[in-house]
């Protein structure tokens, strides 16, 4: 087998294992600022991360905006 097929056999492994790297990080990202920021649903949160990246990405944008909001507290009722 000459070089050049090792060497297009290597990066083509190396592109996979970054890929894969990539999809772990965006499904986990949403979740860890939702845990870091104490969203009241961290949890929903990180499922709709999980879900938005088998389901091709359409709405992965807005479980991120949703793990940004800031949950305003109850004023004068029951906590």
């Amino acid at each position: 087998m000459p070089f050049i097929d090792i060497f297009a056999w290597i990066v083509l492994l190396v592109a996979v294992v970054t890929l894969a790297a990539i999809v772990v990080a965006l499904g986990i990202m949403p979740g860890r600022i939702a845990r870091r920021r104490n969203h009241p649903w961290a949890d929903a949160v990180s499922v709709g991360s999980w879900a938005t990246l088998v389901f091709g990405l359409v709405f992965w944008p807005l479980v991120l905006i949703w793990a940004h909001v800031d949950w305003p507290t109850r004023r004068g009722g029951p906590t």
